[in-house]
This record gives C-alpha cells, sequence and structure tokens, in this order.
C-alpha cells in the first residue's frame, strides 16, 4: 500500500518530518552530554524526539575557531548510531565560515542531518552555503537558516523557497537588537516576545512563509531556561498561536517542556489513528466517518497529527504504527 505521506503530503513530504526540538551546545562537555542524552532520550521514547547541534557560532573561542571545528567534526564522527547531530557554522561572511564547512562537513557531512546558517540576509547567502557544501562534497545536505534582521524578514518568503533551505529560525536576540532601542529589553523576556507587535509580525512572517513552502518553522529560544512555567507557557503559544512546529532548547530542562507542549493530545491521536486507517482502507477516497465527511484535505491534516505524534513519542495505536520506523536516523 502506498505511504499516505507519499499520498497526501505531495512537496511538503520533501522537506521531510523533523523533531520537534532543536537542542543546542557549544562548549564540550555539554556537547558530549547532550548526545548522551539524546542517545538516552531515544531509548525511552523509541524514536529520536530532538536534534543535537553543535554550536560553533557563539560556541568557538575567539581565536580558536579551526580547533573548535575539528572538535564539532569529531563528535559528530563519532556519534551513536541513529544519532541526529547538527552544526551551526559561523555567518557566510566570517573568517571562519569556509574552515567551518571544509573541516565539519568535509570530515562528518555523512554523519550530519543538516547544517545552520546563522544571520542569513538574503537567498546570496543561501547560494553561497550551498556553493561550500558542494565544494566539500555534501551539495544535498539540507540547510537551516536563521533569521535574525527586519531587511531578513522582509525576505523570508523568497528564502524559504530556495531548495537547499528545510527548515527557517527566529533570532529573536539579534532582531530586536536591529532596531536600535525601538524594541525595549522587554521583546527579549519570555513573555514580551509574545506580546512586542514588531517582534511577534516576524514571527508570522516566518512560520508563513515556512509553511506556503512545504518548510519547518523553528520557534526562538526562551533564555529564561530555569523558569519551567515559562518555559511551557512560550512553547504552547508557539505551537498552538503562531504556527511552529519546531522549537530551539539552550538547556536540557527545555527539551521535555517543548515535547510536551508539541505533542497532541492522546484523545486526537485516537481518532486521527481512526480516521486515516479508514481513509487507507478506502484508497483515499472520501468517506463518511462517525457522521462526517472525510476527504484527502481532512486525511492530511489528520496524517500530520500522526507524524507530530510519532515526533514527540508519543504511543501510537496499533493500525498506524506500521507506517513509522521505530527510531529516526
Amino acid at each position: 500500500m502506498t505511504h499516505p505521506r507519499d499520498v497526501l503530503l505531495g512537496a511538503q513530504a520533501q522537506a521531510g518530518f523533523l523533531p520537534v526540538c532543536d537542542h543546542y551546545s557549544g562548549v564540550e562537555v555539554r556537547m558530549r552530554k547532550s548526545l548522551q542524552l539524546q542517545a538516552e532520550m531515544t531509548e525511552e521514547f523509541g524514536t529520536c524526539v530532538f536534534d543535537v547541534t553543535l554550536d560553533c557560532e557563539d560556541g568557538a573561542p575567539v581565536g580558536a575557531e579551526a580547533q573548535h571545528a575539528a572538535l564539532v567534526a569529531a563528535l559528530a564522527r563519532d556519534a551513536a548510531p541513529g544519532a541526529r547531530v547538527a552544526a551551526r557554522v559561523h555567518p557566510v561572511d566570517h573568517p571562519a565560515f569556509a574552515n567551518d564547512i571544509a573541516t565539519i562537513v568535509g570530515e562528518a557531512g555523512h554523519r550530519l542531518c543538516h547544517i545552520m546558517l546563522p544571520k542569513v540576509e538574503s537567498v546570496d547567502d543561501v547560494l553561497l552555503a550551498e556553493k561550500a557544501l558542494q565544494a566539500a562534497s555534501a551539495g544535498r545536505l539540507p540547510l537551516h537558516v536563521l533569521i535574525e534582521s527586519p531587511a531578513a524578514v522582509h525576505r523570508a518568503f523568497e528564502i524559504a523557497a530556495h531548495p537547499s533551505v528545510q527548515s527557517m529560525s527566529f533570532g529573536l536576540m539579534d532582531f530586536v537588537s536591529a532596531h536600535g532601542g525601538a524594541i525595549p529589553a522587554s521583546g527579549m523576556t519570555s513573555a514580551g516576545q509574545f506580546t512586542h507587535p514588531l517582534v511577534v509580525r516576524a514571527k508570522l512572517e516566518i512560520a508563513s512563509a515556512c509553511h506556503a513552502h512545504g518548510k519547518v518553522p523553528s520557534h526562538c529560544v526562551v533564555t529564561e531556561f530555569s523558569d519551567t512555567a515559562a518555559m511551557q507557557s512560550a512553547a504552547h503559544r508557539a505551537a498552538f498561536d503562531l504556527g511552529y512546529t519546531r522549537m530551539w532548547s539552550i538547556h536540557p530542562a527545555q527539551i521535555r517542556p517543548i515535547l510536551a507542549a508539541f505533542a497532541p493530545a492522546q484523545n486526537e491521536i485516537e481518532s486521527a489513528a481512526k480516521i486515516i486507517a479508514a481513509g487507507a482502507g478506502a484508497d483515499w477516497a472520501p468517506i463518511s466517518f462517525e457522521g462526517v465527511l472525510h476527504d484527502r484535505a481532512s486525511y492530511r491534516y489528520f496524517w500530520q497529527v500522526l507524524e507530530r505524534a510519532h515526533q514527540t513519542g508519543q504511543a501510537l495505536p496499533v493500525a498506524v504504527q506500521p507506517w513509522f520506523a521505530p527510531t529516526c536516523s
């Protein structure tokens, strides 16, 4: 039987389904602990529920960028089988960018799930990164891009349309500071980033651009990592108010609240499974299910509920389990 993903999603399936949490670390001991935690939680949930992005931009000591890139390459290369490991490199106009790509991608490109490219201002930056990946013999490695300025937000739809871009993230801190004091510091807080009109507008533009082109919108950080309530509230609002399907974590304590916020409720999962199973049994023709008409439009929605359940490690009904691999790789 044809896989529901192929039948229902079309071009949207090209971006793939990413774990809902993207966890960042840049100090060696924390990078190692992040990879170990990923392995432990993969065992716990039966699927890889978060990516680990090894950070060169903020993690590399000034003057030791080359050594840090070599460390990131070694950690990615030696990661456990099935691990989802990415690297955030320096911006394309930084002196360390070329070496980051040559070292990390050249030595460990086969183990990477994507490259995160910060401070993307236009498609020209994406083209430069794409060219560097091709030179490192990794031209098909997906790019995740970080949108951090008003001008970049303006070009979000054009950037999202590029075929190498798999996901777009919002860089809250740089975006606020780029306004020269016009946005107060409160715009960077867990509460203020959901109330200041310019910040909210930027988030919505990025989410809309991603959905228009079948890409994954990834929500920014919450810096108050010790405030569990703030983290849970921010993750819930990102998922349900702003249309984000992925979110950054900068502390291990943030990972589980993100998973919980982005996970569908159990009754939603059960209903979605019944509708998808019935639709598959009808070869995706319209059906009446419990007195309600369903066709490919609603099948698509309910399939995405199941995908999100799988990404967050939720138990899936037996009827739909064969469509999901036991682990992500």
